[in-house]
């Protein structure tokens, strides 16, 4: 068996509590879901069939110890277990991002899972599969991206209903073009709200449309 493989490549961290660091990406082709704001619709068909060792391979020539498997959606496919076994295996940091509609539950306990909880304005909301917060700890990271008032609304609600900030690192992000971040900023000091503001860091220091940052 094979991973279909969109992009491997070196950058630094653009967001979550690691933005900074080198790190190299190894984006999967495919999803399940639709944001309306999607800025990686390349990913939903484009890509190669590449075995866990021609990934491995890649990602060994980058000698960086962070390692981040993002989509599309990473758990739409199978392999993506036996890649992150042998990462953590070679003593690699592993994060993964997941649209979080599909479980979390068979993750080793050692990745760091960053579970991008979608709000309505994405269109994709129904989709939140709320079992997964089970499955976090104080290392993993809830994502809430908000185009809008209304978005941050639910986004804070939910939060508060479901005492995210006890499970997990809760992060905040602007849509891009639609929220200024500092509008965001705002909001969250004015409700003390135990969480990160973070920008799409990559976006600011490249064209926010090159691919492979």
């Amino acid at each position: 068996m094979s991973l279909q493989v969109n992009e491997i490549f070196y950058s630094l961290q653009g967001e979550s509590t690691f933005a900074g660091r080198p790190c190299v990406f190894v984006r999967l082709t495919g999803c399940n879901l639709r944001c309306r704001w999607c800025d990686t619709t390349y990913a939903y068909y484009d890509g190669e069939q590449r075995s866990v060792e021609q990934v491995l391979e890649q990602v060994r020539a980058y000698k960086c110890p962070l390692i981040e498997i993002t989509g599309g959606e990473p758990l739409l496919q199978e392999e993506v277990y036996p890649l992150i076994d042998r990462l953590l295996l070679e003593g690699y940091e592993v994060l993964i991002e997941t649209g979080g509609s599909l479980s979390v539950d068979r993750l080793d306990p050692r990745v760091v899972k960053i579970l991008d909880l979608k709000a309505p304005g994405s269109g994709m909301d129904p989709h939140n599969n709320l079992e997964n917060l089970r499955y976090l700890n104080r290392k993993d990271q809830i994502k809430f991206v908000v185009a809008d008032r209304d978005d941050y609304e639910w986004a804070k609600r939910v939060m508060t209903e479901c005492a995210l900030a006890d499970k997990a690192q809760v992060l905040f992000s602007a849509v891009l073009d639609e929220l200024p971040p500092r509008e965001l900023a705002e909001w969250l000091l004015a409700d003390r709200l135990d969480a990160r503001l973070q920008i799409q860091l990559h976006k600011y220091l490249w064209d926010p449309n090159r691919r492979g940052v």
